[in-house]
C-alpha cells in the first residue's frame, strides 16, 4: 500500500495523541510525523524526562509549533503507570490515538519492579495497565463521536512462542527456562492477542496490532540475549543498509492511526496487509485466556492502590 504521511494523514486539529518510547526510533518518528498534521497535544511518553525533553527540541527544530507534552512513564512499574496516568488525566479532557510504541527485545533473564518477566512485564503488562488507566478519557472520547484509535506495536516475531502460545507458569518468573527469543515471541504474541480481545470488549474504539518491518531502531542493540549468529546477522544487515529506515519503519503504525481501512483488532504488517498473524495469534480461545489473565492482575493491583 502506497501510504505517505504527508498525503495521507489528514488533519488532526482537536486531538490528543499519546505515544510510548517517544523520545527515540519510530515513536520519536510518531511524534515528528503526528507534529506536521496540527494536533492539539502529543504527549511524549518515555522513562527519562531528560532525553524526552532532547528529542522534543529535536523535533522542534522540524516543527516549531510542535505541541509536545512530556510524560514521565517507565512501563517497568506499576506505580510509574499509575502516576503517568493521574498526570494525563488531571491535564487532559481527551485521548484519540493512543501509540503503544514502547518495547524490547531478546533482553537477558529479569523481572520487572512488580514481578513478571521483563520482556512480557514491559512490553504487555505495562501497556495494558496504562491502557486501562486511561480507558474512562478515552471512553469519553468516543461517546462524544471521536474516532479513538488504540495501536500496539508487535512483531512477526510473535511467531517464536513457546508451543501452545503463553506458557503461563513462567509469566511471574524471569523466564531462565525459555531462550531470549521464546520470551520475546510470547510478549508479542499477547500484544496481538490482547488486541482482538480489546476490539470485542470495546467496540465503540478502532484497535489493531501492527508489525513494522525489520527497522535499524535502538531496539536491535538492546538484544543482548539473542543468539550470537542472530545478532551478527542483523549487525550485519544493518550495516550493508537493508532493514527499513525508521522512515519508513512507521508507515505501517501511521496508516493504523488514521486510515479508514482498518478493521478493529486485526494484526496488519507493513503497510495495511491484513491476515498475516501465525495461526496462535487468530486463536480467541487464546485471545480470551490472556485477556482474562492480565485482567485479574490488574485488578489486584489497582485494589492494593485503593487499599493504600
Amino acid at each position: 500500500m502506497g501510504f505517505r504521511s504527508d498525503r495521507d494523514i489528514p488533519d488532526l486539529t482537536g486531538k490528543t495523541i499519546l505515544i510510548t518510547g517517544g523520545n527515540i526510533g519510530l515513536g520519536k518518528a510518531c511524534v515528528l510525523e503526528f507534529a506536521r498534521h496540527h494536533p492539539d497535544q502529543i504527549w511524549l511518553a518515555a522513562r527519562n524526562l531528560s532525553k524526552a525533553q532532547a528529542a522534543a527540541d529535536e523535533i522542534k527544530q522540524q516543527v516549531p509549533d510542535a505541541p509536545i507534552r512530556l510524560l514521565e512513564l517507565d512501563l517497568t512499574s506499576f506505580d510509574s503507570i499509575n502516576r503517568a496516568a493521574q498526570v494525563f488525566a488531571a491535564s487532559s479532557q481527551r485521548l484519540d490515538i493512543l501509540m503503544l510504541n514502547a518495547g524490547i527485545m531478546a533482553s537477558p533473564p529479569g523481572l520487572t519492579q512488580d514481578g513478571y518477566e521483563i520482556q512480557f512485564g514491559t512490553n504487555h503488562m505495562g501497556h495494558a495497565l496504562l491502557t486501562k488507566l486511561l480507558m474512562p478519557i478515552l471512553e469519553q472520547t468516543a461517546h462524544g463521536g471521536a474516532d479513538v484509535r488504540i495501536i500496539s506495536l508487535s512483531s512477526d516475531g510473535h511467531s517464536l512462542a513457546p508451543p501452545g502460545g503463553f506458557q503461563f507458569d513462567t509469566l511471574k518468573t524471569s523466564g531462565d527456562s525459555l531462550s531470549a527469543l521464546a520470551r520475546y515471541g510470547q510478549s508479542k504474541l499477547a500484544n496481538i492477542l490482547w488486541i482482538r480481545q480489546l476490539a470485542v470488549e470495546y467496540p465503540a474504539f478502532t484497535v489493531a496490532s501492527i508489525h513494522p518491518g525489520v527497522v535499524s531502531t535502538n531496539l536491535l542493540s538492546g538484544a543482548t540475549d539473542a543468539p550470537c549468529v542472530a545478532r551478527v546477522s542483523l549487525q550485519a544487515a544493518n550495516a550493508m543498509g537493508l532493514l527499513s529506515t525508521v522512515e519508513k519503519g512507521i508507515r505501517n503504525q501511521m496508516w493504523a492511526s488514521v486510515s479508514p481501512e482498518v478493521n478493529s483488532g486485526e494484526y496488519y504488517a507493513p503497510v495495511g496487509v491484513p491476515g498475516k498473524a501465525k495461526a496462535i495469534g487468530r486463536d480467541m480461545a487464546l485471545a480470551r485466556k490472556i485477556w482474562d489473565w492480565t485482567e485479574e492482575e490488574l485488578n489486584l493491583f489497582l485494589v492494593q492502590c485503593s487499599c493504600s
